[in-house]
């Protein structure tokens, strides 16, 4: 009979410990008061588990506006928040249910109702040199997906610049 797991052998290494470039995680959250809370907790950790300390403050700041927004406008019971690092830059985005508008005129609302509640993530991605925005969810089930892209720099320097 062969086992059916793989039995370790001296030459098996351990697995190596996270870094940065290994950072690659998504949950599925409930679109609650306390998800921000939930999500600055589990973003905090995981930064500090793949050696961004340096990034943490102005990540925990967009994790918690992106989910602050999602769970506000989301008509449905979850949402979802992935975290990645590529390329020197920490990656977030949050799909939530709202799905986009076809009329025109619902649209442009809708549009201009998200930036309003995203403006404070507006000015910390301003003041971190990164990129952010939202549209349609390429995903199955529709919805809206809202991103932000932090390069490492611009993060770890965003408590030292100046008002």
């Amino acid at each position: 009979m062969v086992p059916s797991c793989p039995i370790p052998t001296p030459t098996d290494l351990p697995p190596a410990p996270p870094t940065p470039e290994t950072l690659a995680y998504s949950l599925t959250l409930p679109a609650a008061p306390r998800t921000p809370a939930v999500a600055r907790a589990a973003t905090r950790t995981i930064l500090r588990t793949h050696a961004l300390d340096d990034v943490t403050d102005a990540a925990v700041q967009v994790v918690s506006e992106l989910v602050s927004c999602a769970c506000r406008l989301a008509p449905v019971a979850e949402v979802y928040l992935s975290l990645r690092y590529r390329d020197g830059a920490l990656r977030v985005v949050l799909y939530d249910g709202h799905p986009r508008h076809t009329h025109p005129r619902l649209a442009a609302a809708c549009d201009a109702r998200r930036r309003a509640v995203l403006r404070v993530l507006a000015c910390v991605v301003k003041a971190c040199d990164g990129d952010w925005g939202f549209g349609d969810a390429r995903e199955p089930g529709g919805g809206t997906r809202m991103w932000a892209v932090l390069p490492r720099r611009g993060a770890a320097a965003y408590l030292d610049a100046e008002p």
